[in-house]
C-alpha cells in the first residue's frame, strides 16, 4: 500500500512543477514590461476591441489622420489615429463665419512651413492613407475613446504586412507627433512607442521626406 501511495504522488509533483514554471514565465514577462528601453506592453488581453477585415469608406470628412471604415459587422465608424496629427487637406469655411484657417496656420507653424504648404502635405497624407487602405482589408484596435465628443474614435490600424499606419505616416513625413498616444496592442508601451516615432521623424527629416523636403 505504501508503494502505491508513493507512485500516486508523482502526478501531483509533476503538476506542481509545471504550475511553478508557468508562474515564473509570467513573472519574467511582467518584469520585462516594467523596465526601460524597448519595453513591451502586456499581450493583448481584451483592453482593445479588435476588428479584422475592415474596409476603407469614402467620406467627405476623410483626412490623413481620421477616416471612415466599415467594420466586419457592417457598421461604419469614423476613426482617429493615435499619436499623429496630419494637416488639414483644405481651407474650409463653416456656418456662422467659422473656418479652419487658424488651425491650418497653427499646424504650419508647428511644422515650420506656410499654411499653403501645410495644406499640400495634408492632401498628400490623405491620398497616401486612401491608397494604403483602399485596396485591401486591415485590422483596427480601439477602446472607443471619443475625446472631443464628435464620434471620431481613437484607434490603431494594423496593415496585413505587419506595419502600423501611424508609423507609416511618420516615416513619410506626412504628420507631426502631437495627439494622444497609448500602449500599442501587444507591442510597445506608450513612452517607448513615442521614442520610436521620434526616431522615425528624425530619419524622415534627414531624408527630406514629405513636409521635411528641402
Amino acid at each position: 500500500m505504501a508503494v502505491r501511495a508513493k507512485q500516486a504522488s508523482w502526478p501531483v509533483v509533476v503538476l506542481f512543477i509545471l504550475a511553478f514554471v508557468l508562474w515564473l514565465k509570467d513573472r519574467k514577462r511582467d518584469v520585462v514590461a516594467a523596465v526601460g528601453g524597448e519595453e513591451k506592453a502586456a499581450a493583448y488581453d481584451g483592453r482593445y476591441e479588435r476588428f479584422e477585415g475592415c474596409r476603407w469608406v469614402d467620406h467627405r470628412r476623410n483626412d490623413g489622420d481620421s477616416f471612415s471604415v466599415k467594420l466586419p459587422d457592417g457598421r461604419v465608424e469614423e476613426l482617429r489615429l493615435y499619436f499623429v496629427d496630419a494637416p488639414e487637406s483644405a481651407f474650409k469655411s463653416y456656418g456662422g463665419g467659422r473656418n479652419n484657417h487658424e488651425r491650418i496656420a497653427q499646424q504650419g507653424r508647428a511644422l515650420g512651413v506656410s499654411a499653403e504648404r501645410a495644406v499640400q502635405i495634408g492632401v498628400e497624407a490623405k491620398k497616401f492613407v486612401h491608397d494604403r487602405l483602399g485596396g485591401e482589408s486591415f485590422t483596427v484596435f480601439t477602446e472607443w475613446d471619443d475625446p472631443f465628443g464628435d464620434k471620431r474614435y481613437h484607434a490603431f490600424v494594423a496593415m496585413p504586412d505587419g506595419g502600423w499606419l501611424h508609423e507609416d505616416l511618420v516615416q513619410r513625413g506626412y504628420v507631426r507627433i502631437h495627439t494622444k498616444g497609448e500602449d500599442v496592442p501587444g507591442g510597445l508601451r506608450r513612452d517607448a512607442q513615442e521614442r520610436r516615432l521620434r526616431e522615425m521623424e528624425r530619419e524622415a527629416k534627414q531624408a527630406g521626406r514629405g513636409v521635411w523636403e528641402g
